[in-house]
């Protein structure tokens, strides 16, 4: 998963309803590499839109966050394996057993097909959720930036290649899991986007400063009414390589 431009930093989210929305953004921007699909869309459309990205030589962040028992995370992944998507999801708050289970699974599944391993990624703290919700409603004692680094560390522990996180706890989780932890930061919006529903934003130039690999950045882009224009605006903004 190799870089070769600033662009290829950037994760777009196909936060769409059908196959047919999803694939008119894909011909709107023909520059991005890497496509996130989500679970609004993998239910709507199943895994054709997978093949179809695929088709076109385009990498594939599968974020379905798997969140369930152990077995049952190591049949889904098993399954997802066949997918041969680049990134794949799962909430660190499964445990350490089931983390394992289900990185076990997705080798054991991409080894059965003949296809290298999906890289197995974390999440550690939904962006839509801020310090209040996690004390309040959550009930966990712990301050935010300490428990998004527990959850990053659990996942690093555990094997997994990385983890999901605010570019705001970015720059700690670095230091903390190392160079070779991928850290993929959604919460992104430029200083001319909405913020919508996330709590704990960055700007992408702040995020790739502080230690992101990847950026996770939809409506800014995909409900722009230019979308071309604003990804080439955002790639201007980040830093050079």
């Amino acid at each position: 998963m190799k870089d070769t431009t600033i662009a290829d930093k950037i994760i777009v989210a196909l936060d769409v309803a059908s196959q047919e929305e999803a694939i008119a953004l894909v011909d709107q921007l023909p520059d991005v590499s890497f496509w996130k699909v989500g679970l609004e869309l993998f239910v709507s459309s199943g895994p054709e839109i997978l093949e179809i990205l695929k088709q076109r030589g385009k990498r594939i962040f599968l974020d379905l966050k798997f969140h369930d028992i152990p077995n049952t995370v190591a049949g889904a992944c098993r399954a997802a394996a066949k997918y041969n998507v680049d990134l794949l999801t799962i909430h660190s708050t499964c445990g350490k057993e089931a983390l394992k289970a289900a990185l076990v699974a997705l080798e054991e599944g991409a080894a059965a097909v003949d296809k290298p391993s999906p890289k197995l990624i974390a999440i550690t703290l939904l962006t839509s959720l801020n310090s209040r919700q996690l004390a309040f409603e959550l009930k966990i004692p712990l301050e935010l930036p300490e428990y998004a680094l527990h959850m990053a560390l659990l996942a690093k522990e555990t094997g997994l290649a990385g983890a999901v996180c605010s570019p705001q706890e970015v720059e700690q989780l670095r230091m903390s899991c190392g160079d070779d932890f991928l850290l993929v930061c959604p919460g992104v919006r430029p200083k001319w986007a909405d913020g919508g529903d996330q709590r704990r934003s960055m700007t992408p130039k702040a995020a790739i400063n502080a230690g992101a690999d990847y950026l996770v950045i939809g409506r800014p882009i995909t409900a722009s009414d230019d979308p071309a224009a604003a990804f080439a605006r955002i790639c201007e903004e980040l830093p050079p390589q």
